[in-house]
């Protein structure tokens, strides 16, 4: 099995997350919580980390940091070792009490750690008792879920706040910060002064979600598997890669998409042919692979490919693509062509 990809880095911001092995509850009680938060406390001090967010689940945790050095990784290695050790003690059990090595996401500040913040505090109420767990965001976007009563916003509402194992009362205003909670790198960036104010704009701006009932998907923006963030940012981020691409494919992520005009020069290359020439040719096999490509390397959306086919509709676009990959599964000389070409945007210098 591939291990996740590190990137350590100093005066970076992180998501990290742990889950229990087997999805297996990681908090049993309150003890539990409170000595996972004595460790946490613990943890800062020791690695000289900033922690900016965080929220305790069942089997679960989610942790937003800021490292002022490249420690990232012998800071939750402590951590983990630490609590895993004492809780085995307490629960009389033996075994990995994780799944697997915890997963860290260097974040682009200015852009997400907003953003991402209200992610992690929403986390108490992003389940289906409260009809915001995946199933029902999916029925949402799709337009097919009925908006939230205001008996079930009020509930919502309740239960976030009530919730104490999470920074969000302290964001919030609903509650006396700890020493260990640094909160205010994330409220700077509503760009308002009053301290009083940025916590209930805050409040608001997370709130908004649990009569809206979308929560937003920041995971979406991911490039790499490791890093969230504009183009931009990952353009300018120079990565600290530990591995290599056998142990890690992750590290083949981790160059900037290629754009659709390279995928397009290569389709040419390969095909002998012009772009103008066969891209409005219904079921060939070029143009085809210039829209798989486009969608799996160069992640564009259907309708942005479309437009680039002369004005393709997105149904036929998502068609297309579909039959491409039903023609690779079936013609092994295609699925060596489509490696090949793979294999060549990978290591083109963009």
């Amino acid at each position: 099995m591939a291990r996740p990809l590190r990137v350590e880095r100093a005066e970076a911001w992180y998501h990290v997350t742990a889950r229990g092995n087997e999805r297996r509850p990681i908090f049993r009680d309150d003890r539990d919580r409170r000595h996972f938060c004595e460790l946490l406390t613990e943890t800062t001090d020791r690695f000289r980390l900033a922690l900016r967010a965080y929220v305790l689940m069942e089997n679960h945790y989610h942790l937003m940091v800021e490292t002022q050095e490249a420690n990232l990784g012998r800071a939750m290695q402590w951590l983990g070792v630490s609590y895993s050790v004492w809780f085995n003690r307490r629960h009389v059990r033996a075994g990995h009490l994780f799944q697997g090595r915890y997963r860290a996401i260097i974040i682009d500040r200015d852009a997400w750690a907003l953003g991402l913040s209200r992610y992690v505090h929403l986390n108490p109420v992003r389940v289906g008792a409260w009809g915001l767990d995946k199933a029902a965001q999916r029925h949402m976007r799709l337009g097919v879920g009925a908006p939230p009563d205001e008996r079930l916003v009020r509930e919502r509402m309740e239960h976030l706040r009530r919730y104490c194992w999470s920074s969000y009362p302290a964001y919030a205003g609903l509650g006396n910060a700890p020493d260990w909670i640094a909160c205010d790198a994330v409220l700077d960036l509503q760009g308002v002064r009053r301290r009083e104010e940025r916590r209930r704009v805050y409040r608001d701006y997370v709130e908004a979600t649990l009569r809206e009932g979308l929560v937003e998907n920041p995971w979406r923006q991911l490039f790499g598997q490791v890093v969230l963030g504009s183009q931009d940012f990952f353009r300018r981020l120079q990565v600290a890669r530990q591995g290599d691409g056998r142990e890690q494919p992750a590290l083949r992520a981790m160059k900037p998409r290629p754009p659709f005009a390279q995928v397009v020069a290569l389709v040419e290359r390969l095909k002998g042919e012009q772009w103008d020439q066969f891209r409005n040719r219904h079921g060939d096999w070029g143009r085809d692979l210039a829209l798989y490509l486009g969608r799996s390397e160069s992640g564009l959306k259907l309708r942005q490919l479309g437009e680039a086919c002369g004005g393709m509709d997105y149904a036929g676009v998502s068609a297309a693509v579909k039959r491409f990959e039903r023609r690779v599964a079936e013609d092994t000389e295609l699925a060596k062509l489509l490696a090949r070409a793979k294999s060549e945007l990978l290591n083109v210098e963009i």
